[in-house]
C-alpha cells in the first residue's frame, strides 16, 4: 500500500531559488509539483522524501529559469484489489460509509457493509443491522477489503471497500466472528473424537 519509488524528471529553478543549495530548491519545486498528486503508475503521492541528484543547469536564451535533470524519490499510497486495509469511519450518508485510508477515502456501499439488511437511522446518523443488530457510526475503526480501484490523474481517485465477509468489519464484529469459528471447530473436533470412539 505505502510504498517508496525512485524516479527522474526535468525541472525549472527561478531566480529566486538560486541563492540556496540546488537540492533545496529542487525539493520546493517537486513538492508543488508532486505532492498530492494522483497518478495511474505510483498511486496518491503523498510526499518527496529524498533528492537525490541534480543536473547541471541549461540556460535558454530568453528565460530567466535554469532547467535541471533531477532524480528523486517519493513516498505513495497505491492501493491494490483484495488488499485488507484499516481505517476509520469519517462520514455516514444514506447510500454508504467513507472511510478514510492514509490520505484517501474509500466507500463502503450499503449493500457492502455487512452479511445482513441494513438500516440507515437518519436521527442517530449510523447503520444499524436487521438480524445481527451490528451497529456501524462514524468514528469506528475498520478493517476493509478494498474491491475496487479508480485512480484517475491529477487529484481524484475512487477506492469501493468491502465488509461482507467474515473477520472483517469493526473490531467486536471480527471477535464475533473469531469466536464463533473457534466454537465451531471444537464442535467439529468433538464430534470426531465422539465418532473414533464409538468406531473401536
Amino acid at each position: 500500500m505505502f510504498k517508496l519509488f525512485t524516479i527522474g524528471g526535468k525541472i525549472e529553478i527561478p531566480p529566486f531559488l538560486f541563492g540556496q543549495e540546488k537540492t533545496l530548491s529542487a525539493r520546493i519545486i517537486l513538492s508543488e509539483d508532486y505532492e498530492g498528486i494522483i497518478t495511474r503508475d505510483y498511486g496518491f503521492i503523498i510526499a518527496v522524501v529524498d533528492v537525490l541528484s541534480v543536473g547541471k543547469g541549461i540556460i535558454i536564451p530568453g528565460n530567466a529559469n535554469t532547467f535541471h535533470e533531477v532524480e528523486f524519490r517519493i513516498l505513495t499510497f497505491k492501493p491494490t484489489v483484495s488488499e485488507v486495509v484499516e481505517g476509520t469511519v469519517v462520514e455516514i450518508v444514506d447510500f454508504g460509509s467513507f472511510i478514510r485510508l492514509g490520505p484517501l477515502d474509500g466507500l463502503v456501499h450499503v449493500s457492502q457493509i455487512c452479511d445482513d439488511y441494513i438500516s440507515y437511522e437518519q436521527v442517530g446518523n449510523r447503520f444499524i443491522g436487521k438480524e445481527t443488530g451490528k451497529i456501524l457510526e462514524v468514528n469506528d475503526q475498520v478493517r476493509a477489503k478494498i474491491i475496487a480501484v479508480s485512480l484517475g490523474t491529477g487529484r481524484s481517485g475512487k477506492l469501493g471497500l468491502t465488509m461482507r465477509q467474515k473477520f472483517l468489519g469493526k473490531e467486536v464484529w471480527i471477535e464475533n466472528d473469531i469466536e464463533e469459528e473457534y466454537s465451531k471447530k471444537q464442535t467439529e473436533q468433538t464430534k470426531v473424537s465422539e465418532e473414533e470412539g464409538t468406531s473401536d
